[in-house]
This record gives structure tokens, sequence and C-alpha cells, in this order.
């Protein structure tokens, strides 16, 4: 884990700083970055996230898909709790907080936007800075490749038509159009140009070419995050100044959320007897989330400025130090669970 992983929170922290300063410094500047937009897509943003999750899905290797039949048990936990639980448990906790233990100090407008960001958090599952956990938990790193890569190919399936829903439930006009433009743009397109460049990398060396392609790509990634998340807090800058409370007010479902599901996940893995190094990554994996996929689906259906983009930066920010616990708690714990053991899970 380099420095940028290990410190992101600082990072992500200096960052929004740096944004709220600038976005009340110079908020001309960043009028006219947000008016740079073509078909509800801010083109600078875009810019920024496919910088992020290209190197993301230039990782995933889609031939693991083949052993998903070898060990099934840990990979069934991942995929009931990130599509049948983490979702409706995001949407529930969103609704009981804004709607009702919060409604005193947060107008049903801002409410509704900071659902709709949780619930797009809780539907994208993480892809990319799962990797970290699984490798500081001494995660069984082939077991992590197969759930993340098969989270992926159902996340072009499900994430539009979950979303939808939820966010319809939670009383949230959604322009399909939009949401399926969003997908398409930050889903299926880097999948398919990572599994491209993947695949011409593999065939032009024995492995060595695509891990020096990684290492040059990651400080990218990690730069297009910060200076997303610059330019996210900048766009909201006199919003936070005025109400800064809102930050705190975010953040406390999506610890709630964080927790619980990690609760939830640790129990069933303990239950079912799964080997550590496949029940720890299993658990992580269903608490983390797929951030990047969420600011951008966030800013295309509701705006820069809107309160669902600021709920998901939020959950930028809350993130690595909650998973950073996990990661304890799930280490300190591994003699609960059996020793790895060929065949097993």
């Amino acid at each position: 884990m380099g420095i940028f992983e290990r410190y992101m929170s600082l990072w992500v922290a200096l960052c929004i700083l740096g944004g709220v300063g600038l976005g009340n410094l110079v908020p001309g500047l960043f009028a006219a970055v947000a008016g740079l937009e073509f078909a509800h897509v801010n083109l600078v943003v875009a810019v920024f996230i496919w910088v992020m999750i290209y190197p993301m899905m230039v990782q995933i290797d889609f031939a693991a898909i083949k052993d998903v039949g070898k060990r099934p048990r840990g990979l069934l936990l991942t995929l009931v709790v990130n599509w049948l639980i983490k979702p409706f448990t995001m949407a529930a906790l969103g609704w009981l907080f804004f709607r009702v233990l919060f409604a005193d100090w947060v107008d049903p407008q801002s409410a509704g936007e900071y659902i709709a960001g949780m619930i797009l958090l809780g539907v994208a599952p993480c892809t990319a800075m799962v990797f970290v956990w699984s490798q500081l938990t001494k995660g069984d790193p082939n077991y992590t490749l197969v759930q993340v890569s098969v989270n992926d190919v159902i996340m072009v399936f499900a994430f539009a038509p979950i979303a939808a829903f939820l966010l319809g439930v939670s009383d949230i006009h959604v322009p399909w159009e939009t949401l399926l433009l969003s997908v398409l743009l930050y889903v299926v397109l880097p999948l398919v140009a990572g599994a491209w460049t993947r695949h011409r990398l593999e065939r032009q060396g024995d492995g060595e070419r695509l891990q020096s392609f990684l290492h040059t790509l990651k400080p990218w990634s990690i730069l297009g995050l910060l200076a997303t998340v610059a330019l996210l807090f900048g766009f909201q800058a006199q919003t936070i100044i005025a109400q800064p409370q809102t930050i705190g007010l975010i953040a406390i479902p999506l610890l709630v959320q964080s927790y619980g599901i990690f609760i939830i996940a640790y129990a069933a893995a303990y239950c079912l007897r799964l080997p550590h190094n496949v029940a720890a990554p299993a658990c992580l994996i269903g608490t983390s989330n797929f951030f990047e996929l969420a600011v951008a689906v966030a800013i295309s259906l509701f705006g820069l400025h809107s309160g669902a983009a600021l709920a998901t930066v939020v959950g930028v920010l809350v993130e690595v130090p909650v998973m950073l616990s996990l990661v304890a708690i799930a280490n300190r714990t591994r003699h609960w669970f059996p020793a790895s053991q060929a065949g097993q899970s």
C-alpha cells in the first residue's frame, strides 16, 4: 500500500479544503468549468473520472471468471450482500435519517438529493481499492480477482435498473436516458477499454509489460480522484460555507451503513465457515463502494452543484478510514475462521 493509498483520507481532506477555498475565492472559474457540458455530462469531470476508472479496469482479468464454480460460497456471499442487501439498506438508511431523524435540519429537496447520492453509492460495489483491502488482510488474490470480475459483469446489467428502482421508490425523478448514458460512459466503455488494453499487453509479453503499464497509470488514477474531489467541493463551496453541518449529517448514515453491512457479511461468513483469506475480502468488497462511478452518475443525473454529488464525495472522505478500521478488525479476528484449505469455499 503506497503513500497515496495509506494517507488517502489526508489527501482527500486537503483537496476538500482547497476546493472550498478556491470555490469561494474564484467562483467565476468554477462556474465556467461547470458550463462545459454535453448531454448533461460535464466534460472536465468526465475526463478526470476516466483517468480514475480506466486503470482500475485494466487490473481486471475476466479470464478468472471461468473458475467461479470451483469455490462458490465466498462469491455467493459477496453477490448477495452487494446486490440483494446493500443497495436496499442504504436507501432505507437514507430515508430514515433525512426524512425522519434529520427532517428538521434539512429541506425536503436537499434531503431527496442526499438520499439519491447515498443510493448511488450503495448500488456501486467496489472494483479497485478492494485489491488493497484484500492484500492487507492476506486474502486470496485469485479469489478476490474472481469476485471483482463477476461483480463488474453484473454491474453492467444491474446498476441502472436497481438505481432507477430505488430512486423511484424515494420519489426522485430518474431521467433514464442520462442514467443509461452514465452506465455506458463510466462502466461499459472503461471495461471494454481496460479488457482490450490488458489483452494487448498480455499478448506482447509475460506480464511484465502489463505490470509496468499499471504502475505507470496508478498515480494518474489517484490524481484524477483528487482533482475530481477538489472540483466538486469547489462547485459546492458556497453551500458548504453556509451549511458546514451538512458534511457531518451525510457522513453519519454512511458510517452506520458501512459498519452495519460489514457486521452482516462477517457474521454470515462465520456461519458459512469460510476460510479467513476468502471471508475477509468477501466482506470488505461488500462494504466498500465504487465511489468513482457513484460520483460520475450523481453529476450526470443531478448536476455538479447537487446534494447527490456532494453525498457521493462525502462517501470518498469516509471510505478510507472506515475500511482501514475494518481491515484491523478482520486481522484481529483471524482466529475465528478456519485456515485456508485447497478447494474450500
